[in-house]
């Protein structure tokens, strides 16, 4: 009876010790996400609280969500985005889930490119000694690169257009590159995507600082100009005209 009785104790002994470490671990992976979000925070990037995924699905429950956790959970999130740490800890503990969105156009902005294009453009810009900052890459297949703004004029008649600005609600009509600005946001690393071991990673980390978005600009677009002419040609060959 002992002998089974200490086989039982060390069952338990072994099942709380394992237990002790999956906590550990879980909280030392907790202490990584707030730490990389608060370097955000202390780099000038306002965030806020966005979506998460639940499997394949988004965290909101809208049947057919377009952008499953990759969306802000609030409409206001323009005014709600914050530098604050505080305010920050408080999201970070109190949803441990949830992603965090960037809003661009008030300290920083995104060159949004698709990752073949980006990871080539990265390497000509380095090669050329080219300062590049903050890079991150997501597993959707896009390659984030964060520059400077291109400022926020009291007037509007100062503010230069751009074709490439891209909204939330304009993502599709920008298959190559996107310029996140006023009005656009992006999730910031870490977050997490739907599916499995799917995420958003700092490729280059936030001690680089904040371009020009112009020193990088005819690289990129020369990049993605070169991807989309490969996509065609392999789309061409896989549908050969008939004669």
């Amino acid at each position: 009876m002992s002998a089974d009785f200490g086989g039982r104790t060390g069952l338990r002994d072994r099942l709380s010790q394992w237990l002790r470490k999956g906590r550990a671990k879980e909280a030392a992976d907790d202490g990584g996400r707030e730490s990389l979000l608060l370097a955000a925070a202390d780099a000038g990037l306002p965030l806020a609280p966005a979506a998460h995924p639940v499997g394949y699905r988004c965290s909101c429950d809208r049947v057919g969500c377009p952008t499953p956790a990759r969306h802000p959970v609030s409409f206001a999130w323009q005014t709600q985005s914050t530098t604050d740490r505080a305010q920050l800890e408080r999201w970070v503990r109190h949803q441990p889930q949830a992603n965090f969105i960037t809003a661009t156009g008030m300290v920083h902005d995104v060159l949004d490119v698709p990752l073949d294009a980006g990871r080539e453009a990265l390497r000509r810009l380095l090669d050329a000694g080219v300062e590049v900052g903050p890079v991150a890459e997501s597993d959707d297949g896009r390659m984030l690169f964060f520059t400077l703004t291109r400022g926020t004029p009291e007037e509007e008649d100062e503010w230069w257009p751009c074709e490439l600005d891209c909204h939330p609600e304009t993502m599709d009509e920008h298959p190559g590159l996107r310029w996140h600005c006023r009005g656009s946001y992006v999730l910031v690393p870490p977050a997490r995507l739907p599916g499995e071991d799917r995420a958003v990673h700092w490729e280059r980390g936030l001690e680089h600082p904040l371009p020009d978005p112009l020193t990088l600009l005819e690289t990129l677009t020369d990049a993605c100009a070169r991807h989309v002419g490969e996509e065609s040609d392999h789309a061409g060959a896989a549908w050969p005209l008939r004669r």
